[in-house]
């Protein structure tokens, strides 16, 4: 076959993705499959349309590194703290348990056992992206078991990084240019001490003076430089990208990072496991499908089985459990990281590495089925027919989104705190940000019109949206962002003016705020005090002012972009006003 060029591999890379990924995504069957069959698909095996595969794999470990990093980001270790029971308890435990009865039983076959123990760290890892998928989609995730079960991919992550070192160490002997320890140790070092005192004054002064395009490269620079750091010392590049990540989980910045590099590690990412689709050895899965099956089922069996038991040890149903087991049961896509690593240093076979890989990518293929398979058969064997009851979250999530944390959005958010009502502020501005954190409120710096970063900034898991950028028509494009995209949200915005209330309130705003009017009614009670009004007669009227404005405004509304409507309306409005005043004072004489 003729030699492909780069160009050519890209665009097969894309057409792939394109094609393949929403169609496995249509049929809940996850994006990695599609990634996956993309590869096998274009691969040596059947099209043959890319010969080299490894050299593809070796460029795109650069999504794992992404991966890693936005892992790290996620580990706030606050969060950590107060999780610690059940992620040391459950997650540990699942962790252990599986891996020495996966390692026992592959040492009885018998292989070597620093094959069974590599073979058996690999497959006690999930997919953290499948589960959290499946759980959310079967109504879960928010519940008791939702939690215990995300405590236990928590701890799968936490745990990614000693599995490559231990995969690393058993690679050492045959290594003749391994650095020295010592650099390691520099490394780790140097390390954390520009994530501790570096990083957030660079970001800042990024964010004060550079373009969204600069803020981007900053975050490209940071894990990147980290990775080539660890690489350099003899470490795991991935180890490097994800402590640079966990130094910055506390930033405010940490939303606008997350954010920024999600698009390069969604593609790098998937381009790797189109490369392990391409790696995949077809010709053993033809050879020895009804083994490979009966691996991949036996090894989702004994996950489930490990899982349940464990939470039944916590007071939860079998069926429950079985179902969260079941949920979490497959392979993950680090097992394909790890037996890369093996590969990589030559510690294990490769018919044993292809033998692995086969295996997780078909306990993938299975979960959904399963999963779906058992829902049935748990609801036909159901008796009572009582719902597992949902326990209260521990953790109390925000229920308040402040876009925008100047004075105007600081006042709505002390009170908030006065009363215990937790909320997040998204600011653009690093000067509010380090002005703010003093006091201890949660605040992160992000672009408020960037869809992406409202996502970060939990927006999906919020009732109420406070808009108070003083920007009128940037609060303008927020709110169409918000309600093009989450139109059920309760929005109340900040207006500028007369004119960008009427724009908000025609764009869907719930409730518009100007920004002078309450004050500038004080303004005038006091004003007619002083002129020899009473209490009562100066309230009234204000209060008469305001609901005439204010009925003016709503029938204003539909002519927001007609300018001579808008001023025979507020003639006419004059007009009413006098008269409501004179009939008023006639009343009181």
């Amino acid at each position: 076959m003729h030699e492909v060029n780069p160009l050519q591999s890209l665009l097969f890379f894309l057409f792939a993705a394109v094609v393949f990924v929403p169609f496995f995504r249509r049929f809940r069957l996850g994006a990695i499959l599609g990634y996956l069959f993309a590869g096998v698909l274009i691969g040596p095996e059947v099209l043959h349309l890319i010969s080299e595969p490894e050299s593809v794999l070796h460029f795109s470990e650069i999504g794992v590194v992404f991966l890693l990093f936005v892992i790290g980001l996620e580990l706030n270790p606050n969060k950590l703290w107060k999780m610690r029971s059940q992620i040391g308890l459950l997650g540990g435990g699942q962790l252990l348990v599986s891996t020495l009865i996966i390692a026992i039983s592959l040492y009885v076959i018998p292989i070597g056992w620093q094959y069974a123990v590599i073979i058996g760290l690999a497959l006690a890892l999930s997919s953290t992206a499948f589960a959290i998928q499946l759980m959310a989609e079967k109504g879960i995730l928010a519940s008791a078991n939702g939690r215990r079960g995300f405590a236990i991919l928590l701890m799968q992550d936490l745990a990614v990084i000693p599995i490559l070192l231990i995969v690393q160490a058993f690679g050492d002997s045959s290594l003749s240019d391994q650095a020295p320890w010592w650099y390691g140790v520099l490394a780790i070092t140097a390390l954390l001490l520009v994530g501790r005192f570096l990083l957030n004054p660079l970001l800042g002064v990024v964010a004060s003076f550079g373009s969204r395009e600069t803020m981007t490269a900053a975050a490209l620079f940071i894990v990147v430089g980290a990775a080539y750091l660890m690489d350099i010392a003899g470490l795991s590049m991935g180890m490097g990208a994800f402590i640079a990540g966990m130094m910055l989980a506390n930033s405010h910045f940490r939303h606008q990072l997350e954010t920024d590099i999600e698009p390069f590690k969604g593609l790098t990412l998937g381009l790797f496991f189109i490369a392990i689709g391409m790696t995949l050895n077809i010709e053993l899965l033809l050879a020895n499908p009804l083994l490979i099956l009966a691996l991949a089922l036996s090894l989702m069996i004994v996950k489930a089985l490990v899982i349940a038991g464990l939470l039944r040890a916590a007071h939860v149903d079998w069926r429950s459990g079985f179902s969260v087991g079941l949920m979490l049961s497959q392979g993950g896509e680090f097992a394909f990281v790890i037996m890369g690593q093996a590969n990589m240093l030559n510690i294990l076979p490769v018919p044993m590495i292809e033998m692995t890989n086969l295996v997780v990518g078909i306990s993938m293929a299975l979960t959904v089925p399963l999963v779906a398979l058992f829902t049935v058969i748990a609801q036909q064997s159901s008796k009572a027919g009582e719902e597992e009851q949902v326990l209260p979250v521990v953790e109390q999530e925000s229920e308040v989104l402040i876009l925008g944390f100047g004075r105007f959005g600081q006042i709505t958010g002390r009170i908030l705190a006065a009363n215990h009502i937790p909320f997040t502020a998204l600011d653009n501005n690093p000067s509010h940000i380090n002005f703010i954190k003093h006091f201890g409120n949660k605040i992160h710096f992000g672009d408020i019109t960037r869809l992406d970063v409202l996502r970060a900034g939990g927006i999906e898991g919020i009732n109420t949206i406070l808009l108070s950028v003083g920007d009128g028509d940037k609060a303008l494009q927020v709110l169409k962002i918000i309600k093009d995209h989450f139109p059920d949200k309760k929005v109340i915005v900040r207006a500028r003016s007369r004119m960008n209330y009427l724009q908000l309130k025609h764009a869907g705003a719930d409730t518009v705020i100007r920004e002078l009017f309450s004050g500038s009614l004080d303004a005038a009670t006091e004003t007619l005090l002083a002129q020899g009004y009473t209490t009562s007669e100066a309230i009234k009227t204000t209060t008469m002012f305001r609901a005439h404005d204010e009925h003016l405004l709503e029938e204003a509304i539909e002519h927001h972009d007609n300018f001579d409507k808008l001023i025979e309306i507020g003639k006419q409005g004059r007009l009413e006003l006098e008269q409501l005043f004179n009939q008023d004072k006639d009343e009181i004489s």
